[in-house]
């Protein structure tokens, strides 16, 4: 069995690498690596916009979040499908016009240029931002695959993220934007297959919908989108509703792939595309969730696992590893990117800016140098995680959301944050993201508040803080 699985995955990082390297003379210029040359069709930035966005939290902790929580736990998807339509409509466009413009690659560069960064103090603060919590992001997509490879070819956790580690960095190595996307594209059509055929497979292995809200009612799983605990108030709606879709402003690795498209213009298709993807993601992810309260009436030792868990059970190992090669695909598709925007920090925001002398083969040098830097510390990073991958995955969430939204906003909107309004607003937002939780359960303890999501205290305080300092400091902006 463990053969036929070791096809199917071989099948998959094949199909990978043949993309990365055909791709490869395309890379000749820091443009090329790092936005594609703004040269790429709607249809490929849709989908490589989106999947990167997923990860292995569609295939493992959503399905579980709805497993354990039921219906109000749909309130995620609500949030990210708004948050994300949000994001297309008023970031994508405005986004990759004026980086055109100012011939910008990152968002650390962006901010730099328009508020002006004489010392390198806006460019050092959110490139430090964007590696604390990308690393940490990426040690999540480790976390997931060390759990996948061990379930399926009995292999220990290190074994396996350290295989996982060396497969991202060698083919984000050798291809940069252009290989992302590609690959992205392809990865995005294959997970939504995944995630869409197990649900389908799986109900008509139960006793329909009636078997669901029996076992749901036995195990005192609400079933009712409005449904609140009695120990619960409204928090229950308003926590996940705005606690996960304001991150999609500040999350580089998403919000890079708007720069890389060709014509403007076509992002309003892309939009449409991409949600549309994402409707279908996010309703077949629920779907397991839902199917796996009454297939696993007794419950599983990890309830993280129900999609692996439910594939191997159901079909055969040549098509379970396959299928399960769409997990893989979520994971790396988000990973790849990750590691790119990490790389781009380096290599165009430290290293471009001590050496402002350097050549575009060095800079190209120094982008690949930086990729096996990247992945060498989130592999570090998940060797020590002792906390799932939702807790994971949201720390990091919130992190670049807090870090990176607000200013983006207000730089896409507003002329009045100046270079030290943008420095506290990256900062405040940041802090807080990396601090609050551990001092949230401190106010819990204490009995004096509920569990509160980073993301509706960090988000508004670096807003606050954005204008604050900014009014205190007051410079022209550049148009």
């Amino acid at each position: 069995m463990q053969f036929q699985f070791f096809i199917s995955f071989f099948i998959y990082f094949t199909l990978l690498f043949v993309i990365a390297i055909s791709v490869r003379k395309k890379n000749a210029t820091t443009a090329d690596l790092l936005v594609g040359n703004r040269s790429l069709n709607f249809w490929v930035i849709a989908l490589s916009a989106q999947a990167s966005d997923m990860s292995s939290w569609l295939f493992m902790a959503f399905p579980m979040s709805i497993f354990l929580g039921g219906m109000p736990q749909m309130w995620i998807a609500v949030s990210l499908v708004v948050g994300m339509f949000c994001t297309w409509q008023f970031v994508s466009t405005r986004l990759r016009t004026i980086t055109q413009k100012l011939n910008c690659y990152t968002l650390s560069s962006l901010f730099a240029t328009i508020y002006g960064d004489p010392k390198g103090l806006i460019r050092i603060t959110s490139a430090a931002m964007l590696l604390l919590f990308t690393t940490y992001y990426l040690s999540s997509g480790l976390i997931s695959i060390g759990f996948l490879f061990g379930s399926i070819f009995q292999m220990d956790y290190f074994t396996g993220i350290l295989i996982a580690t060396c497969v991202m960095m060698a083919y984000t190595f050798i291809g940069g934007f252009v290989s992302v996307v590609w690959a992205d594209l392809f990865q995005g059509i294959f997970l939504l297959g995944a995630i869409m055929v197990i649900p389908i497979i799986a109900f008509f292995h139960i006793d329909g919908i009636m078997a669901i809200t029996t076992q749901a009612q036995a195990s005192d799983i609400p079933m009712n989108l409005f449904s609140l605990s009695k120990d619960a108030g409204l928090e229950d709606i308003f926590y996940p509703l705005f606690g996960w879709g304001l991150g999609y402003f500040g999350m580089p690795h998403i919000i890079v792939k708007f720069m890389g498209i060709k014509n403007a213009k076509d992002l309003p298709k892309a939009k449409y595309v991409g949600i549309g993807w994402q409707i279908l993601a996010l309703i077949s992810a629920a779907a397991v969730g839902f199917i796996g309260i009454a297939y696993f009436q007794n419950g599983i030792a990890n309830p993280e696992m129900v999609f692996v868990e439910m594939s191997k059970q159901l079909l055969h190992p040549i098509w379970a590893g396959l299928v399960l090669c769409g997990l893989l695909a979520a994971t790396i598709s988000t990973m790849d990117s990750q590691i790119l925007v990490c790389a781009s920090a380096l290599a165009n925001d430290f290293y471009r800016y001590f050496v402002p002398s350097a050549t575009n083969r060095q800079e190209v040098v120094m982008f690949r140098i930086s990729v096996v830097l990247t992945s060498v510390i989130a592999l570090c990073i998940a060797l020590g995680q002792n906390t799932t991958i939702m807790e994971t995955v949201y720390y990091a969430w919130a992190g670049l959301g807090c870090s990176f939204g607000p200013l983006l906003l207000t730089t896409l909107y507003s002329k009045k944050a100046t270079s030290a309004g943008a420095i506290a607003g990256i900062l405040t937002g940041g802090l807080t993201a990396a601090i609050w939780p551990s001092l949230n359960k401190l106010l819990i303890t204490a009995g004096y508040i509920g569990p509160i999501p980073s993301m509706i205290i960090g988000f508004p305080l670096s807003f606050l803080m954005i204008f604050a300092v900014s009014s205190k400091t007051k410079v022209e902006v550049k148009s």
